[in-house]
């Protein structure tokens, strides 16, 4: 039974196997959210949308909550070569 996308994105977490673009670097300051907002946002989150229009692989939107069930995060990120997850964008729900 093949493994479910949402394990194999909270185990990229989970060991460090992820990358973060500049462009969510920047975001995460201007909604002033910290990594752990993230890393728990992934973790504890679920896919809400695939975006499959993306010629270098399927998009995944993932909605959770931040560290200390602080407010609700959106996260899009997609798998590189050697299951690293890259965090494209990040954003506060509102």
């Amino acid at each position: 039974m093949p493994r479910r996308v949402i394990d194999k994105i909270r185990d990229a977490i989970r060991t460090g196997n992820y990358d973060i673009t500049y462009h969510a670097v920047e975001e995460m300051a201007e909604d002033e959210l910290g990594i752990f907002d993230i890393e728990s946002a992934l973790l504890n989150g679920r896919i809400t949308r695939r975006q499959k229009d993306d010629l270098r692989g399927i998009k995944y939107v993932i909605e959770g909550v931040g560290r200390n069930n602080s407010a609700p995060i959106g996260v899009v990120g997609r798998f590189k070569e050697m299951g690293i997850f890259l965090i494209i964008t990040v954003y506060t729900i509102t």
